[in-house]
């Protein structure tokens, strides 16, 4: 077990932001870490890097009891900030220097690993250029360099996508599952919810300083989601085709919107057939199902409502 949270409190001033928070993370696991504004996640990384102190509870990584400094268990940590953390003024080169030494890297073994990671982040060719009239892409590219240039065994990646265009993207998530194949642990937090349902093989959820809610994202979808939508489009929408669906079994919902109907059904109960033969005389223009995402389950756990606050 490579980070152990059990019963973390922590409060600032009169508000408790950490709530009793208990979570286990294993070597190798691709952990995505999601919560609306506010919920805690940000001093839950905080506690996690020691970076803030906890008023109550234990906090265990790498089998050792988290105290003090703790400056050797650090240095098996990397953290990707969601702020670019770089030196415009230096090269890329000198850039992965210098955070390589802060973490105790010298000579030839230092040289070494940053040709390697020049390499894994594709800026071999750029290496010797200032960040300074790079892309945002291009910037983040070499953010993720600075942290993982000591090869950390765990790796704390906050929203390393924003912001960004669609190639450095793809370009972050491949390198993501590469260093999990390479064995380093990574939480992941992201509002980009497709980007933790296609990387992360296990999601925690965390409202109101503590996780409501943990587990693999079809599991999640199955356990939680009550419901399924079908969007029908006809030639000619009518009150009698409204109710002849409302009708059909397992239909929770049937109503107009902007010209489509969408109908909400219980799961795995209203055949698509059925819906096909009702509207048949109406001209079916398309008619096509919905499925349940991680955002779906998210949205059903924390709610809709708009959240301003930060953790």
């Amino acid at each position: 077990m490579l980070v152990e949270l059990n019963g973390v409190t922590k409060r600032f001033k009169n508000e408790i932001v950490l709530n009793g928070v208990d979570l286990t993370i294993k070597r190798g696991e691709v952990i995505g870490l999601l919560g609306p504004n506010g919920a805690g996640k940000t001093t839950t990384i905080r506690s996690i890097m020691n970076l803030i102190p906890i008023d109550k509870g234990s906090i265990r990584l790498f089998g050792q009891p988290l105290k003090g400094k703790s400056q050797a268990i650090k240095r098996r940590m990397g953290m990707v900030p969601q702020e670019i953390v770089i030196f415009e003024d230096l090269s890329v080169r000198e850039n992965l220097y210098f955070f390589g030494k802060m973490y105790g890297l010298s000579g030839g073994k230092l040289n070494q690993r940053i040709d390697e990671v020049l390499d894994f982040i594709g800026l071999t060719d750029r290496q010797n250029m200032r960040p300074k009239t790079f892309s945002g892409g291009m910037k983040r590219r070499l953010n993720i360099g600075c942290a993982i240039v000591h090869k950390p065994e765990l790796l704390i990646m906050d929203e390393p996508t924003v912001g960004i265009d669609p190639q450095s993207r793809n370009h972050i998530l491949e390198s993501v599952r590469k260093l999990a194949q390479h064995g380093i642990t990574v939480i992941y937090t992201s509002h980009y919810m497709e980007e933790v349902q296609e990387l992360c093989n296990r999601i925690v959820i965390m409202d109101k300083g503590k996780v409501i809610v943990e587990g693999g994202s079809e599991a999640l979808m199955d356990k939680l989601i009550k419901k399924e939508q079908m969007h029908l489009e006809v030639k000619k929408v009518t009150p009698k085709l409204i109710e002849t669906l409302s009708n059909l079994p397992g239909v929770k919902n049937c109503l107009e919107s902007e010209g489509r109907i969408e109908i909400t059904t219980e799961p795995n109960t209203t055949k698509l057939a059925d819906i096909i033969d009702c509207a048949q005389s109406s001209g079916i223009l398309a008619i096509y199902r919905k499925q349940p995402n991680l955002e779906d389950v998210f949205l059903t756990l924390t709610g809709k409502t708009l959240r301003d606050g930060e953790d």
